[in-house]
């Protein structure tokens, strides 16, 4: 699908490009969401403009995601998604030239939406095709943000799930704590190159590109947003592995209690294991075969075999 906009009178409009596709040439901001191999050909027409195959959008030499030639500044950059309810990540091709950003991608992207409702709320955020990509770039972020917002709380309640379980069904809530904590773990790992890829585009476009005064300081604030957010990224890193430490350890600590207790059952009953075993040997000459008391003196013994090991452990303190 193509997605065409232009500014009138410092609002930003989209173009109604289902009825005729000559509005393209007054759009400032071209944006191919899956485009079919048609309409690749009509942008590349119109502008002369070479869009790039699927193959070379997802490399990751940075000479092949930044880079500048006669079209313009070309970037590829990642932009965060949700995927049946998981955070993934998809490339987005940039082209900024003079006039015109293009923007090629195969997912719906929140930045792109949450934009668009922006634009209406700030008029003048948007004044030429560097302010689009910009501002694209400060919404970008702000979800990235909303996401290791996300990412803290869920590992607030999992942290309170390892460290305050109940005696009932621990288990089960640590093997739960688990499958979170890793859920977590591939999230924020996902938001974390995105703000990497993030710092490295705007390192390019700061130096390739021709932007006034303005917009160089608002990527210096994006880009101290970002700074700011890695070490926030960081810190979830560590106290994932902290969660992921102490769940594992509650496990082996609940694992040995259980081997315990079969360990001290084996003892208690190996006595009167023993004791039978005797007495049910098969020789000729055993004088207590024929004690008449004999078959209780033989289950006083076993009684008292196994009770003895359980009050020496008990007394011990390892029961």
């Amino acid at each position: 699908m193509l997605y065409g906009f232009a500014l009138y009178e410092h609002r930003f409009e989209r173009l109604p490009l289902e009825e005729s596709i000559d509005s393209l040439e007054k759009a400032i901001w071209i944006d191919l969401f899956r485009p079919t191999e048609e309409e690749r050909q009509q942008v590349e027409l119109i502008y002369q403009q070479n869009l790039p195959a699927h193959n070379e959008i997802e490399e990751i030499e940075a000479t092949a995601r930044f880079f500048e030639d006669e079209g313009g500044l070309h970037l590829h950059s990642y932009f965060s998604h949700r995927e049946e309810g998981k955070i993934d990540y998809s490339t987005v091709v940039f082209t900024l030239s003079d006039t015109r950003l293009f923007t090629l991608r195969d997912y719906e992207l929140p930045a792109f939406r949450m934009l668009r409702f922006r634009v209406r709320r700030e008029p003048g955020l948007i004044t030429d095709s560097a302010s689009i990509l910009l501002a694209l770039f400060e919404t970008k972020l702000e979800e990235l943000a909303d996401l290791l917002e996300e990412i803290h709380q869920g590992l607030d309640k999992i942290g309170k799930l390892i460290l305050e379980k109940s005696e009932e069904g621990s288990g089960e809530n640590l093997e739960h704590a688990l499958d979170e904590l890793a859920r977590h773990e591939d999230h924020n790992g996902k938001v974390r190159l995105c703000l990497m890829d993030t710092q490295r585009a705007l390192t390019f476009l700061l130096r390739r590109s021709h932007l006034n005064d303005d917009q160089i300081r608002r990527v210096r604030e994006i880009m101290r947003d970002v700074d700011s957010l890695l070490p926030h990224s960081a810190f979830l890193f560590e106290k994932i592995n902290f969660l992921m430490d102490a769940a594992l350890s509650f496990i082996n600590i609940e694992q040995n209690r259980i081997i315990k207790i079969f360990s001290v059952i084996a003892i208690v009953f190996f006595p009167p294991t023993l004791i039978a075993s005797i007495y049910g040997m098969n020789f000729d000459i055993m004088p207590e075969v024929h004690w008449n008391l004999g078959y209780p003196v033989a289950l006083i013994l076993m009684l008292l075999s196994s009770i003895a090991p359980y009050l020496y452990f008990k007394r011990k303190g390892w029961l």
